[in-house]
């Protein structure tokens, strides 16, 4: 998990970011992409992997100690974006506002994925970069655990679709729900499920 970043520092390269997204196939909501510099040398005293290998008490802890340890920012990109500029635009859009926001400027971004965000500093995309690089699955548990408390506070606005459970995702009481009540305000209107259900509810 560090071989990138410690092939990047032995050719005397330092501050290195790792960058990912969540909410990217989700039906509702907004993208939320995070950007995570690891201090040199540091250890971790919890488990650091790719988000969606964590239990959610797992990553409530590596979140704690990221935030603690490290220089991260995030950013967030909401669902008129999307619709409008589309998820990947919004997906790197989001990444290059969270890369702009740390206060280190990295020496270079590894980004997880097959697009790199427009920034100024060199950036390598790695597919399953959670799994392959520490400062990616630093990211991807900032972005999840972020993107998860907003979902849970639309939940508390929009009960009826159980965001607290699927967050967002389409799931079958998802969809169940979007077909009884019609789509609500965060809900990707530019989606092919979300078009196809509201246009069998007319």
């Amino acid at each position: 998990m560090r071989e990138l970043e410690n092939d990047l520092f032995s050719r005397g390269i330092k501050h290195i970011a790792g960058v990912d997204e969540a909410g990217r196939g989700s039906l509702a909501g907004p993208v939320v992409a995070a950007a995570v510099i690891i201090p040199v040398g540091y250890e971790f005293k919890e488990k650091i992997a790719d988000s969606k290998k964590l239990s959610a008490k797992q990553r409530q802890n590596a979140f704690q100690e990221i935030t603690a340890a490290c220089d991260y920012a995030y950013a967030v990109v909401g669902e008129e974006d999307i619709d409008k500029h589309n998820i990947l635009n919004a997906t790197l859009k989001a990444m290059a506002q969270a890369i702009n926001k740390l206060s280190s400027k990295p020496g270079w971004v590894l980004v997880d994925g097959t697009f790199a965000p427009e920034v100024t500093c060199p950036c390598t995309v790695i597919i399953h970069g959670e799994s392959k690089s520490i400062s990616i699955a630093g990211a991807s548990i900032i972005a999840k655990v972020i993107r998860d408390n907003l979902m849970l506070e639309y939940d508390q606005k929009y009960p009826e679709y159980g965001f607290s459970g699927h967050k967002g995702y389409g799931t079958k009481l998802h969809m169940q729900a979007i077909f009884k009540y019609g789509p609500c305000p965060i809900h990707r209107k530019s989606f092919q499920p979300i078009k196809s259900l509201c246009k069998n509810t007319h």
